[in-house]
C-alpha cells in the first residue's frame, strides 16, 4: 500500500477521531495535517508495521497529547452534527448538556483524555490502548478510572 492509498483511505477516520480529541474540527485538521507530514515522511516504517492504521493512530494520540500551544488552543468549539443525532425533545436542554460534557472533557488532562476516546469512542480494549499510547495497561486504567473520577464529581457537584 502506498502513502497516498494509506491517506485516502483512512483520512476521514483520523480526522474524526480527531476531533473526538480535540473538541474542535479545526484543531483536529491541524493535528491531522501535522501526523500526515510525519506519516509521510516516515512511510517507510509505518508500511512495514503489522497494522499500519494503529501506528498512525500512535502517532497522532502522541502529537496530541505532546500538542503545546498557546491558551487559544484550549478553546473548545461544539457543534453537533445535524445527520448524526436524532432529534432531541428539548432542544435548550441537549445543547445544555451537551456543552456541560465538553466542559468537563476539556478540563480533563490530555491523557486521560485521550484514554477516554480510544475507550469509549473508538472501543479499543486497554491493551491497544497502551499500546497507542506508549505506556503499562495498567496506566490506561488508571488513566481511565482518574478520568471517571473526575466526571462524576463534576456531575455531583452540578447536580446538588
Amino acid at each position: 500500500m502506498t502513502y497516498e492509498e494509506f491517506a485516502d483511505a483512512r483520512l476521514g477516520a483520523l480526522l474524526r477521531y480527531a476531533v473526538m480529541l480535540t473538541g474542535d474540527p479545526h484543531q483536529a485538521q491541524d493535528l491531522v495535517q501535522e501526523t500526515m507530514v510525519r506519516v509521510q515522511l516516515n512511510w517507510r516504517r509505518v508500511a512495514r508495521s503489522d497494522v499500519p492504521e494503529r501506528y498512525v493512530r500512535r502517532m497522532l494520540t502522541n502529537q496530541y497529547v505532546d500538542w503545546r500551544r498557546g491558551s487559544w488552543a484550549r478553546r473548545v468549539l461544539l457543534r453537533a452534527e445535524p445527520d448524526d443525532l436524532p432529534a432531541p425533545a428539548d432542544h435548550a436542554q441537549s445543547a445544555v448538556d451537551r456543552d456541560q460534557v465538553w466542559s468537563w472533557l476539556s478540563r480533563l488532562p490530555r491523557r486521560q483524555r485521550a484514554t477516554l476516546v480510544l475507550r469509549y469512542y473508538e472501543d479499543l480494549p486497554d491493551a491497544e490502548i497502551a499500546e497507542i499510547l506508549g505506556c503499562a495497561v495498567g496506566t490506561v486504567r488508571s488513566c481511565i478510572s482518574r478520568a471517571l473520577a473526575t466526571l462524576r464529581a463534576e456531575y455531583v457537584e452540578v447536580c446538588s
